[in-house]
């Protein structure tokens, strides 16, 4: 495993205390959490689906494969599970702040896939950077989430990344929720929400933003440069400087709400100034 101070022991046991407190949260509702179409312990045939890598190969139905030369999976009705794609923003801009975009990223990427796992679910992690996407083994079950952790320490952000570009490179095939964390810092946003309606994804965008990019202090000369193409440029603060940002930032938070309201996706705003307990249960 890839040490990773953002799953230190502080983590772990936050984690624990969080799923706890979700589960009285949900158990105080009128009916429980996510309703289920299973029919007590049978093991009744339901339905097909395509095989995923780390299905259990025991599943695989090899009438169809015959027919079809394509894996199948057979599902039965108790065995039903929702497939949860994570896109984790692997650009170099998300290693902005003094407590970085990135790290609160991993950490709600895997307390959504921890509380996906508890309810027998399958995630399938993808890390956005250099235009492409790199995707990882789907795990399900409890014992996958030292994988989801493994695979998370293992990403480190940098370059230029074209958020579009990569999310379009995987070619999705089933149906499912898709969770993109970024700070969407891209002029295509309605493209991406496009793609995956399109491919028949329930959408949700966590927007990941430095304490710093919310509430920046503009005082004095100072240099902005940009940490993806290394360009910058000398400002110097000033009250009508910070009106022009407050509007300009306000502006850039509502267009992202229009859109998610356009194409039905759930959104949540994240600041690094939050932990991912508040920021979950928000």
């Amino acid at each position: 495993m890839v040490y990773d101070d953002t799953f230190n022991a502080e983590f772990y046991k936050s984690l624990s205390l969080f799923r706890i407190n979700l589960k009285m949260k949900l158990a105080a509702g009128a009916n429980g959490g996510r309703k289920s179409n299973a029919k007590g312990s049978s093991v009744e045939f339901s339905d097909f689906r395509e095989y995923l890598p780390g299905d259990d190969i025991r599943r695989i139905d090899w009438n169809a494969y015959a027919r079809f030369d394509r894996l199948f999976i057979k599902l039965f009705m108790e065995e039903k599970e929702g497939l949860f794609r994570i896109y984790l923003d692997g650009s170099a801009s998300m290693n902005y702040g003094e407590n970085s975009k990135i790290k609160l990223a991993k950490q709600i990427a895997a307390a959504l896939s921890y509380c996906i796992l508890d309810h027998s679910d399958r995630v399938i992690l993808n890390f956005l950077r250099g235009n492409k996407c790199e995707t990882f083994k789907g795990v399900t079950g409890k014992q996958g989430f030292s994988r989801i952790t493994d695979n998370l320490s293992s990403m480190t952000p940098g370059g230029e990344n074209d958020l579009l570009k990569s999310i379009c490179s995987e070619d999705i095939k089933l149906r499912g929720m898709s969770v993109v964390i970024s700070d969407f810092y891209t002029d295509d946003l309605e493209d991406v929400l496009k793609y995956l309606a399109h491919k028949k994804q329930e959408i949700f965008l966590i927007h990941v933003l430095s304490k710093e990019e919310l509430s920046p202090e503009l005082t004095g000369t100072f240099s902005l440069v940009d940490s993806e193409t290394g360009k910058n440029l000398k400002v110097t603060g000033s009250s009508s400087l910070e009106r022009d940002y407050a509007a300009t930032k306000d502006s850039f938070l509502k267009k992202i709400e229009g859109l998610c309201k356009k194409y039905g996706a759930k959104y949540v705003l994240a600041s690094t100034e939050n932990s991912y307990e508040t920021i979950l249960r928000g």
